[in-house]
């Protein structure tokens, strides 16, 4: 088979695929045997019928648009490996030639336009500086985590004042549309402040009493009438306060392991600065993927984004939702512009993935789906969802890789260690040489799509 490349533009590329005869005979023959399972032909049983028969019956030309149909596929997929793209997209296939329908000559050939992963250029990662924040843990910060564990302990109690912010207040609503009421609510429990139900809501309950009524204009967020603007009537029932425990050696031995008060303040600080250790490897890996991004220029295949706009949108049932749309496709063209990043880094750090490393991602799935480890991974594979899974992991580890060529400093200048997060190049190197498992994407994807069988040991760890 010959295939040559031609670049459309910087996100799509044309195949030209030219196939002989004889690399096209196993799928004539295999035509010939399928529609012969299809045909009743007298005298002859289902599956019997020879080709010469079922040429004259069904047609030479039928054969070989069946035997094209079965094999483009193939002929395809073997263009992309040999002209070394990387498809994004469905491709456009237009049959330019076929065999002489009548003899056993002549060679199938057919184009292909399908948009593709761009080329990008990463720019050196070791002229890169990151400034992350501190590990320094201020007396505010233990404060701050003493106070949400008292809250955790606090209790309701009515208050008879008017609600304030941070105050729970008990209540009613109703939204009408002029003169139609198009949804209502009771008894229901909302911290002023909280900021997670209707706009407006926090400033019309501040300064209600238990038993006070009023209104105000917001835009409803869910329903058949999402995004229309609606009046809302809203009555205070009760109005609640949280009254917080005294912060001493009882709450210590309370919400703690532990006896005193003291005690529980050096935890709490212990745990504010792995909390900031933390902070700091996802700060320097927002700021990492921030920079790149800015810095370089990445085309977005259009048809791509176009698709996923439109197979999102109809599984919601808002084709017709025009500000929706460009939301979606505002998101849809940030998610792949990340995509096309992390995956030109992951094969320019030539990223390796273990298979430990995605059958962690996939027990971690399968925790977040609530489903069992074995069958979470019996259905991704079914669905064909394990490379798309590799593909995450790689992305993932991508960037942790790509903060151990850069450096990280914070605002004075100290150097920043995230190899506790980020993990090191030897590490990888040891693990890889641990065993002779071959941690090429397609490998590890065909060995977690084997028989895997979880102990109560393995998925509890």
């Amino acid at each position: 088979m010959k295939s040559a490349v031609e670049t459309v533009d910087a996100t799509k590329v044309k195949l030209t695929v030219e196939v002989p005869y004889d690399e096209l005979k196993p799928s004539i023959d295999h035509a010939y045997v399928h529609i012969a399972e299809q045909v009743n032909v007298p005298g002859f049983r289902k599956g019997k019928v020879p080709p010469r028969i079922i040429d004259q019956r069904v047609g030479r030309g039928a054969v070989l648009e069946h035997a094209i149909n079965e094999g483009l596929d193939g002929f395809y997929r073997q263009a992309v490996i040999e002209a070394k793209v990387r498809p994004l997209g469905q491709p456009s296939v237009e049959v330019t030639k076929v065999p002489d329908v009548a003899g056993t000559e002549g060679e199938l050939h057919f184009t292909a336009e399908v948009e593709v992963r761009p080329e990008i250029t990463v720019p050196p990662l070791d002229a890169v500086t990151l400034t992350v924040d501190s590990l320094e843990v201020t007396d505010e910060d233990v404060t701050t985590s003493l106070d949400s564990l008292r809250e955790r302990f606090g209790t309701l109690v009515g208050v008879d004042r008017p609600a304030a912010e941070g105050d729970f207040v008990v209540l009613d609503l109703a939204a009408t549309i002029g003169d139609e009421e198009v949804d209502q609510v009771s008894g229901i429990s909302y911290q002023i402040g909280a900021g997670n139900m209707l706009e407006g809501l926090d400033e019309a309950l501040t300064g209600l009493s238990a038993g006070e009524t009023t209104t105000f204009t917001s835009a409803l967020v869910g329903g058949e009438h999402a995004g229309e603007d609606a009046l809302v009537t809203v009555t205070a029932t009760s109005v609640k306060q949280r009254d917080l425990p005294a912060a001493d050696d009882d709450f210590a031995q309370l919400a703690s392991e532990f006896d005193t008060l003291e005690e529980l303040l050096v935890d709490l600080r212990e745990q504010a600065g792995r909390s900031k250790a933390n902070g700091q490897a996802v700060q320097a890996r927002d700021l990492l993927l921030e920079k790149l991004l800015a810095d370089i220029e990445i085309p977005v295949p259009a048809g791509v984004i176009e698709a996923e706009v439109e197979r999102h949108l109809s599984s919601e049932g808002r084709e017709n939702d025009d500000v929706h749309r460009a939301e979606v496709t505002e998101q849809a063209t940030a998610a792949l512009r990340n995509q096309i990043l992390l995956d030109t880094l992951a094969e320019q750090l030539e990223v390796k993935i273990s298979q430990n490393e995605l059958l962690e991602y996939l027990v971690s799935a399968s925790r977040q789906y609530g489903m069992d480890p074995n069958e979470f991974i019996q259905t991704v594979d079914q669905q064909g969802q394990i490379p798309a899974m590799v593909g995450e992991v790689s992305r993932s580890k991508a960037l942790a890789v790509a903060l151990r060529h850069v450096s990280i400093v914070t605002a004075d200048g100290a150097t920043v260690d995230l190899t506790e997060f980020i993990g090191s190049d030897e590490g990888d190197a040891a693990l890889e040489g641990a065993g002779s498992e071959d941690t090429s994407a397609e490998t590890v994807a065909g060995d977690v799509a084997g028989d895997i069988i979880w102990d109560d040991e393995t998925t509890e760890a």
